[in-house]
């Protein structure tokens, strides 16, 4: 996991000496170490330029993983160390964008205000982002806009719908219109939630 954690801090700065200097290695153990992950690998992750370093589609293939990788193991490593605390732990929440959240939000405070040493972590996505990260195990509990498939997925609705409306400038031709339909459309027109 260690290699994993050093190969992200490269990629995240594009240049072995600052990698170096945020993991507090010295730049030959980080160079090593990365080496050792490409020959584990069977490929080369980096392209090395004189002061700079770029991902190859295979760095940047694993950059994606290893980000899911080290998220999990320090959520495995917190549910161990929490093990001991009954009135605290960590729950990791994956939210859709939608203004219901802040039925969850309220509800979150309470429980926060209940235990103390509860910690949330609270991760923004689309339903297909939300729904991906929970079925890796990287979240606890998902808030999607859509039904999920009742095969897969226990769900609660919502006790309201998300209201939404089509946001423009007054001299734009839809304003002088009652109603729009979704074939009155431009790029000009922004959704937003109300």
């Amino acid at each position: 996991m260690k290699n994993l954690r050093y190969f992200l801090a490269a990629a995240r700065e594009e240049n072995m000496s600052h990698a170096a200097q945020i993991l507090h290695v010295t730049q030959p153990t980080l160079s090593k170490a990365l080496k050792a992950l490409e020959d584990e690998l069977g490929k080369k992750l980096f392209t090395r330029h004189s002061f700079s370093i770029k991902l190859t589609d295979e760095g940047l293939l694993l950059r994606d993983r290893a980000e899911d990788l080290i998220t999990m193991a320090d959520k495995i490593e917190q549910e161990f160390l929490s093990l001991d605390d009954i009135t605290g732990g960590d729950i990791y929440f994956g939210l859709g964008e939608s203004y219901q959240i802040a039925l969850l939000a309220r509800e979150i405070k309470k429980l926060k205000e209940r235990y103390p040493s509860f910690t949330y972590h609270i991760t923004s996505g689309d339903t297909e982002q939300v729904t991906e990260k929970l079925d890796k195990g990287l979240l606890d509990f998902g808030v999607i806009c859509e039904i999920p498939n009742k095969e897969k997925y226990e769900f609660l609705p919502f006790p309201r719908l998300d209201c939404w409306g089509a946001v423009m400038l007054k001299s734009h031709p839809l304003a002088k219109k009652k109603s729009i339909k979704v074939a009155d459309s431009s790029d000009s027109l922004f959704f937003a939630l109300n």
